[in-house]
């Protein structure tokens, strides 16, 4: 589960990491409000953020012409001229696609000095089954690109997930900044919380890009998180109900929250041939073979190992709710899986929703006679597979001839 920038930044508060002062804000009144505290409180410069799920957000264009989601303003009524440009209006990036995403929430922060920038992350190394703590003086860049470019700027810290992370480890990342005296404390604290914020969170990411080096009202200097975005393992999200409570499903693909309500696993996709498979692998494989015999498929659709004829039923809905899928092919391999519930949840679903698209079904594996004869017996047009590419070429012809 993705997060906005200010919910990430909350999380990361609550753990200890130094945050720049800001609210969240949902409408232009909100944005004044929290305008006038901030310059009441001696920040002369403040920062207009829009939150959308989206990279790029700087560089990027609203549909009505005013340029940048992101913006700088000295003034009140600067902060409050560039929220009423940004709220309710949609934002397009190179991340959003053409569309774009409606903006319905603001952070306005203070905007200090920044003197230098850093690159922070805390993330999974599924390669060594390690949390990995990765640091760059090179902030504000993407860190492939630095990989790319230079990757002996880069440092990569290993923890022993038994044990934590130790002081000396937080001290070597402080030092490959180059970080000296309390700046070099300061670092050593922030790098502790920002692991002990990603180990609690359950987080599969926390990112701080750039991690910055301000200069404060009054001239001190302070290490603070400019921003920050954080991914979270939805297997562990029953953990926290106060996180779970953060999803923004306006953020979100309708298709895909309502396959969530039904415990699938949908992406939608460009082409037009839709997948019902069980298991992420087998449906990367199906969309493969679509791919191989010349199709495009229209959607990823795992409905795991133990569907029931009523998720199947919701699968059928959704896939059709999508007006681009002009064929469906249904590979299923049945382990766990009983293919004659799946075969009866399809006669159901193709009867309920009066399908007229062609629709493959190739079953293989446990009970899988019993669910060829509840397909043949079932009086619907619905053609068998014999194998996984014979049954990829069908669907490809099926849909080429309609």
């Amino acid at each position: 589960m993705n997060i906005h920038e200010y919910q990430a930044k909350q999380l990361l508060a609550r753990h200890g990491v130094a945050v720049p002062a800001g609210e969240p804000c949902k409408t232009v009144d909100e944005a004044r409000s929290v305008a006038e505290r901030l310059l009441a409180a001696g920040h002369s410069t403040l920062v207009i953020k829009s939150q959308i799920h989206a990279g790029g957000r700087g560089k990027g264009t609203f549909k009505h012409g005013f340029h940048g989601g992101v913006k700088l303003a000295r003034s009140l009524a600067e902060a409050v001229d560039i929220a009423g440009n940004m709220l309710g209006k949609t934002l397009v990036t190179k991340q959003t696609g053409p569309d774009g995403r409606v903006v319905q929430t603001l952070l306005v922060a203070a905007a200090e000095t920044i003197v230098r920038e850093f690159y922070l992350a805390v993330l999974l190394d599924r390669a060594t089954s390690r949390p990995l703590i990765m640091a760059s003086t090179e902030g504000g860049m993407d860190i492939e690109e630095v990989a790319a470019r230079t990757p002996e700027k880069i440092v990569r810290e290993h923890v022993d997930p038994a044990v934590g992370l130790m002081p000396y480890q937080a001290r070597k990342v402080a030092s490959a900044l180059g970080l000296k005296g309390d700046l070099f404390n300061q670092a050593c604290k922030l790098v502790a919380a920002v692991y002990k914020a990603w180990w609690e969170c359950d987080a599969s990411l926390v990112e701080i890009n750039p991690l910055c080096i301000v200069e404060g009202p009054g001239g001190k200097q302070a290490i603070v998180a400019v921003d920050a975005k954080v991914g979270l393992d939805d297997n562990a999200l029953f953990r926290h109900p106060d996180i779970a409570a953060m999803r923004d499903l306006g953020e979100e693909s309708p298709l895909e929250v309502e396959a969530s309500r039904h415990a699938l696993n949908y992406i939608k996709l460009e082409g037009n041939i839709a997948c019902l498979v069980n298991g992420a692998g087998l449906a990367m494989g199906t969309m493969d073979i679509i791919k191989h015999y010349g199709g495009d498929p229209a959607n990823f659709l795992d409905v795991c190992g133990g569907a029931s004829k009523d998720q199947v039923s919701a699968a059928f809905r959704i896939i059709l709710s999508d007006p681009s899928v002009k064929g469906i092919l249904v590979n299923i391999f049945g382990g766990i899986m009983d293919c004659n519930v799946i075969a009866t949840g399809i006669v159901e679903a193709v009867r309920e929703t009066g399908l007229s698209i062609p629709l493959v079904v190739r079953l293989e594996g446990n009970n899988v006679q019993a669910g060829k004869k509840t397909l043949a017996d079932s009086g619907l047009t619905i053609t068998s597979g014999d194998s996984m590419a014979d049954a990829a070429q069908k669907i490809v012809r099926a849909v080429r001839a309609a």
